[in-house]
């Protein structure tokens, strides 16, 4: 079955796509095809966006589905009244929560994604230009100023977290990448050890890392199934001595692993619960 699915907001349209992304994740039977549709935010547009809901209707045999967050009523009416299945995501929680919290909604368009907050805002800017620039182990003496130090072998998923951590959280994140050099010593260097309180290790089946790197560098050695199974068993040996939280990211996401890391960071506010162990 195929389906059309319109984000539509009158503004960035972030939050339509994320929450109807969500709501579309439990119907994994339907194959999607997702269509964004920000800044609709006249009637004109919204009329030319109902041609295009019909459009989609007779081409799939099914009305499309319209995850909107629209705040202009008048606009909302035109999209309502288009061929499709209209949710309006924040119209079931805006009126109740005003008459809750006793004041009406501003109904500005794009607050939820504004800069509010300029002081967080500098901070996850800050944090980017750190995570980039200490990405793959580029500058191990700077471990100390960050908030969050990954390790784990090659593409196991360390930059793309450290990012997510950075934009999302603000955090000053660094990574270390587990080399044949490592392996040989059974060890990592002693700036990792130092920064042990705020290391996270990643792993990930040999499966799975085989077809990721095979992308990379196809028939390589680099990405064998026996080198792939090798970094990972000598890997786990590394986590082992160090006795730091191992994450696994074969099947978890970026958001679902970075959200792990908030958790366990917020848990432990004063270090970790158990002695750090000194470094053989």
């Amino acid at each position: 079955m195929n389906r059309t699915v319109f984000f539509v907001s009158e503004s960035t349209g972030i939050t339509a796509e994320t929450l109807g992304h969500s709501l579309l994740s439990q119907f994994d039977t339907i194959d999607f095809e997702q269509v964004y549709m920000p800044y609709i935010d006249t009637d004109l547009r919204a009329r030319a966006l109902t041609q295009r809901m019909q459009e989609a209707a007779d081409r799939d045999g099914a009305r499309p589905i319209v995850f909107a967050t629209m705040l202009n009523n008048e606009i909302r009416e035109i999209l309502k009244g288009g061929n499709c299945f209209y949710m309006e995501l924040f119209e079931g929680f805006v009126e109740p929560l005003s008459a809750e919290l006793g004041v009406p909604p501003s109904r500005k368009a794009g607050q939820s994604h504004a800069i509010t907050k300029p002081s967080f805002y500098t901070k996850r800017i800050e944090a980017i230009n750190f995570a980039m620039a200490n990405d793959d182990g580029i500058r191990p003496d700077n471990f100390h100023r960050a908030d969050v130090v990954l390790t784990g072998v090659s593409r196991s998923g360390k930059t793309p977290t450290c990012l997510y951590l950075a934009m999302h959280y603000g955090l000053r994140s660094a990574n270390y990448p587990i080399t044949e050099e490592d392996f040989e010593r059974g060890d990592v260097p002693q700036l990792v050890w130092d920064c042990r309180h705020k290391l996270f290790a990643l792993t990930i089946d040999p499966q799975r890392l085989q077809l990721i790197r095979e992308e990379r560098r196809p028939g390589s050695p680099y990405a064998s199934m026996a080198r792939c199974q090798d970094d990972i068993r000598m890997a786990q040996q590394i986590y082992k001595r160090l006795q730091v939280p191992v994450l696994n990211t074969t099947t978890q996401s970026i958001e679902e692993i970075a959200s792990h890391i908030i958790k366990i960071l917020k848990d432990n506010l004063d270090g970790w619960s158990e002695p750090l162990a000194e470094h053989p």
